[in-house]
């Protein structure tokens, strides 16, 4: 059976490089079952049901990746994406955190349908590179932020806006080491590193007497808080169309990056430079985006830890399908996960940070009409607090700062019309 829907032979891999492969995968992106539920609870959502719905929404789109695209591609709930949804969409814009799942939900159901219509290439491709590295690293800054800021690193001034916090404070601290594990351990080549560190730190936490102990294993907590919550009738308000484009876009970049990325790694590529199935992997993406919205997760993406799990071996959707299956283990995890305190975390988002920023090595310095909109989108995302916007004050600088130096030929129809989107947004809220 696994022959006939693996194909294992032909791809010249066995069953047992296959689970190995996927619990590589698993434990460089399993800190998502830690790291989700307690970004999202910071919206308001329940925490026990929010990491079981990470867990569900995790396994289903593995599942999905693995049966139907037969790629070793993981899925979970994306970083950055959750950030947004909590710290911009419910906590700046004000909106609940069920209107925000409805806005994940109906972004997910965009993609789907661009995906099936192969409308995804062109606007992926009128995107400028430049625009999607500073997406991409802004999102980093913001996660960098965010970590800072629960690690109490960083806090607010009325003078300032923001100053340097207690750094002698037992949190501030438990942060800065578990980010210094992490580095050692990558760099080393642990594959375990950004969970090992968060359990050293928790357990820290718990020989201090910061955490309280609540047991490791127990039955899955109920989903009922957060299960089809969410709200479509808000999501037709005008105000809305540049969340769930920002939720699509991001996702969008996210998705086409990583399967590019393991694509390469695993030389799945044919001899044209694309990917096959990739219609399937891009169903299989906005399949668990839907899924988990109506479950009460913030955007399931595609996740560049595949690599890994790649790199150990895998070449076949099993690999995908042993990711799904850990996810849904580690549902019995929830006491665990409810230990595990906001500094504990911290180094996590500020090691996905750096890898977020490493692309802007990418981006044309030399050129200021590229590089420009770049440190406006990367700039703007943390210190407005908010993608979407900062998002389209980069596509606006972009538009406005190519038309000024008659570069006109640079632009195309997508960033003009997302540029003028956003534009308008600004203008009318």
């Amino acid at each position: 059976m696994l022959e006939k829907l693996f194909k294992l032979k032909q791809n010249n891999t066995s069953l047992k490089q296959e689970v190995v492969a996927g619990l590589t995968t698993f434990l460089t992106m399993a800190y998502i079952i830690f790291v989700n539920p307690m970004m999202l609870a910071d919206a308001g959502m329940d925490h026990g049901a929010v990491f079981v719905a990470t867990c569900l929404a995790a396994a289903i789109g593995c599942l999905i990746m693995g049966l139907l695209a037969n790629y070793p591609i993981a899925l979970a709930p994306g970083m950055g994406l959750n950030a947004f949804f909590t710290y911009t969409v419910v906590g700046e814009m004000g909106y609940s955190w069920e209107t925000a799942l409805g806005a994940v939900f109906m972004s997910g159901v965009c993609f789907l349908v661009l995906s099936l219509v192969k409308i995804r290439e062109w606007i992926v491709n009128s995107i400028p590179m430049s625009l999607r590295l500073g997406i991409a690293a802004g999102i980093g800054l913001f996660l960098a932020l965010i970590g800072l800021k629960s690690a109490g690193i960083v806090v607010a001034s009325p003078a300032t806006l923001v100053t340097m916090g207690d750094i002698t404070s037992f949190p501030a601290v438990m942060a800065s080491l578990g980010f210094f594990l992490i580095i050692a351990m990558v760099q080393r080549g642990w594959k375990a590193a950004v969970i090992l560190s968060i359990m050293i730190v928790t357990v820290l936490g718990l020989l201090f007497g910061d955490v309280q102990y609540n047991g490791v294993m127990s039955l899955p907590p109920s989903i009922a808080p957060t299960f089809m919550k969410m709200d479509l009738s808000s999501v037709l308000e005008i105000s809305m169309i540049s969340v769930i484009f920002a939720f699509l876009f991001v996702d969008l970049f996210d998705t086409s990056g990583t399967l590019v990325a393991v694509a390469q790694r695993g030389g799945f590529l044919d001899d044209k430079g694309r990917l096959p199935r990739v219609k399937r992997a891009l169903t299989a993406d906005s399949v668990a985006t839907i899924t988990g919205a109506a479950l009460g997760t913030s955007t399931t993406t595609s996740y560049i830890e595949s690599t890994a799990g790649v790199s150990a071996g895998g070449r076949t959707g099993l690999t995908a399908v042993v990711v799904g299956v850990l996810f849904l283990a580690a549902l019995f995890l929830s006491p665990l996960a409810g230990m595990v305190p906001a500094y504990a975390t911290s180094g996590a988002l500020f090691y996905v940070a750096i890898l977020m920023m490493s692309g802007l090595i990418n981006v044309d310095w030399d050129d200021l009409t590229e590089a420009a909109p770049v440190v406006v989108t990367c700039l703007l995302m943390p210190l407005t607090f908010s993608i979407a916007n900062a998002i389209g004050f980069g596509f606006i600088s972009y538009l406005v700062i190519k038309l000024l130096t008659g570069r006109i030929k640079d632009l195309n129809a997508g960033v003009v019309f997302i540029a003028l989107l956003f534009l308008v947004k600004f203008i009318y809220g």
